[in-house]
């Protein structure tokens, strides 16, 4: 498994943790050794213009840099770009949410985008994010909080297992399918037609709270 690790919040929630320690690889977008450095850990490769790199850093990492100069793509593009170059899949990525808002949004609507490449999920420290393309069954537990965002608003979809329940229904607003709750241990999210949804599931439990 491949962890990508961005520059945004600090990953602190165990989960994410766990994924960070068990990485066959961890991609490091140049602005994020820090994160690692924090958590006492080392990057396999750093990707990015290198320019939130201090010097110290460029000494003790420097054989582990993989530059890139584009100014068309931000360094979490061009973390997915290093990983299908080297034919990498099933990638987590850690520190894409927090701290700038412009960035969070930006980097969620390119996970969904290099989703159609990629089996990925964006882990932050308060839930995950999950790109769908078809009809998906999630685990899950009692009383966890779900949102469902649909990026195309002529997909019909229907949801199993959920307190709210939907019945073949088009959402044409991102908030439309948000803050729902499991019921049991897994859910379905089914889809009538074609198209792209990001699914997020809470790390905090409601029934636990």
């Amino acid at each position: 498994m491949t962890v990508i690790i961005a520059n945004g919040e600090c990953p602190s929630h165990p989960y994410a943790l766990q994924l960070l320690n068990e990485a066959e690889t961890i991609v490091c977008c140049d602005g994020a050794v820090r994160h690692l450095e924090a958590l006492k850990l080392s990057p396999t490769v750093i990707v990015g213009d290198g320019d939130s790199l201090t010097e110290t850093q460029r000494e003790k990492y420097g054989h582990l840099y993989t530059p890139d100069q584009s100014v068309e793509y931000n360094d979490l593009t061009k973390a997915f770009n290093y990983c299908g170059q080297q034919g990498m899949d099933d990638i987590s990525v850690l520190g894409g949410c927090g701290l700038r808002e412009d960035h969070t949004l930006a980097n969620i609507g390119l996970l969904l985008r290099h989703a159609q490449e990629f089996r990925t999920r964006m882990i932050t420290n308060y839930g995950i994010f999950t790109p769908i393309f078809a009809t998906t069954t999630f685990d899950s537990t009692p009383g966890q909080q779900i949102s469902v965002f649909s990026f195309t608003p002529d997909t019909r979809l229907t949801f199993h297992g959920l307190r709210y329940p939907v019945h073949q229904r088009a959402f044409t607003e991102l908030w439309e399918g948000s803050l729902n709750e499991a019921l049991t241990d897994q859910f379905t999210i089914e889809f009538c037609d074609a198209g792209k949804v990001l699914v997020y599931q809470a790390f905090n439990n409601k029934r636990n709270a």
